[in-house]
């Protein structure tokens, strides 16, 4: 019964993040070790698949969830120390992503070209240079002028955005200290009028010990889970392992905890306030459990940022979604055990809420609706896996 039911869909929401585009695989004829998209192929079948077919006779909404374009892996350009958090060279950064990744770009495109296709930017961590307006309108100013009002970029971190009612979107980075950022105090002006990001001190770590680690093995920060990749690196990669530890004990000790130190709190506070810096990946989940109860009107909570794909159904119906990453990941955990890249997105498919009255037998219709006021959704974690006719991939 449930196949005859996709003709009352009125509205499919897509929810992606985590693409990372970045200056692309190869820069100044050689290896850009620091890119981790390589699946501009997949992309753009993925954007032309929601533009064809029964997805004409509805409204596609695409939610970019945050980290579409990586700003922080872009040191090919002429800006050094602060001057690479300029406005300045933000915008050389994000238009030397866009040439190196211009069939991802027409695919976008084409996609908002449709009259009923929709697409919302939430800006991440390490996009954050796209709250700049001239970063902002470059972006906007790639769609033709008729199609540019179904693009929007959000970079309002206080709240979150809601596709339809019920389902709540957040790229995930505002829970940690090392990530957060206030959109409206981040920005700050030099007597000549020039602009600067003032960036969490996680986007300082990424250029300054991430950056330079990945040369050497690039799958540096796409092991999860973090403990298990230190204990397996310290016992099969030793040297380099704790040289990679040594360096983030010696960052994190000179830019935050002697920072923190310094702030007249007690011994107890300090350890405890740089306990809470270093916490990375939040449990998103026990998140969602406060948002349920917090919110009756809240069935789903749709996040992104930690590169890790989950579905979570609870006992209440509530629903938690990590959307993962279109880039390459390694897993150690036996219970997610899978190596590449996984290309997951979130669906959900809005049926038409008086249709869906009509499949009920009579004597029940007031009631179910009254139970349940989400039985209109049908919310999905999926894995894309393109289409292709070719025999053979590149290695990486």
């Amino acid at each position: 019964m449930r196949f005859h039911q996709k003709s009352n869909i009125t509205k499919t929401v897509i929810v992606i993040s985590d693409i990372h585009l970045g200056a692309g695989a190869r820069v100044h004829g050689r290896r850009n070790f620091l890119e981790d998209f390589h699946y501009d192929k997949e992309m753009v079948e993925f954007l032309e698949y929601f533009s064809a077919g029964h997805y004409l006779d509805r409204e596609v909404e695409l939610i970019i969830n945050g980290d579409f374009f990586d700003l922080l892996a872009v040191p090919f350009i002429q800006y050094f120390d602060d001057e690479f958090w300029s406005e300045k060279a933000a915008l050389e950064k994000l238009k030397f992503i866009i040439n190196a990744h211009r069939e991802v770009i027409q695919a976008l495109v084409n996609f908002a070209s449709f009259p009923k296709n929709r697409i919302v930017y939430i800006v991440g961590n390490h996009d954050a240079e796209m709250i700049f307006d001239s970063l902002g309108k470059y972006f906007l100013d790639l769609f033709p002028e008729k199609d540019r009002s179904r693009v929007k970029l959000l970079h309002n971190h206080d709240e979150a955005y809601l596709p339809v009612p019920g389902i709540v979107i957040k790229h995930g980075h505002e829970y940690e200290l090392a990530h957060a950022y206030d959109p409206k105090s981040s920005i700050a002006e030099d007597q000549l009028g020039n602009k600067y990001f003032i960036p969490p001190w996680g986007s300082y770590y990424v250029t300054r010990v991430i950056n330079k680690f990945k040369e050497g093995r690039d799958y540096i920060n796409a092991v999860r889970p973090v403990n298990k990749f230190i204990i397996n690196g310290l016992i099969y990669d030793s040297l380099y392992t704790f040289r990679f530890l040594l360096a983030n004990f010696y960052y994190f000790l000179m830019v935050r905890f002697l920072l923190i130190f310094k702030q007249n709190k007690t011994i107890a506070e300090v350890f405890k306030h740089a306990k809470n810096e270093i916490t990375l990946f939040q449990d998103y989940e026990a998140l969602t459990e406060n948002f349920i109860k917090g919110d009756p009107n809240v069935k789903a909570l749709i996040v992104g940022h930690t590169h890790d794909p989950i579905f979570r159904e609870y006992d209440d119906g509530s629903i938690f979604i990590n959307t993962g990453t279109w880039t390459k990941m390694y897993n150690l955990d036996f219970s997610k055990n899978f190596n590449g890249a996984r290309l997951t997105y979130a669906k959900i498919d809005v049926r038409d809420e008086e249709k869906q009255e009509s499949f009920l037998p009579e004597s029940d219709n007031a009631n179910q609706v009254q139970v349940n006021n989400f039985s209109h959704l049908d919310i999905n974690l999926f894995e894309w896996r393109g289409r292709t006719d070719l025999p053979f991939k590149e290695f990486r």
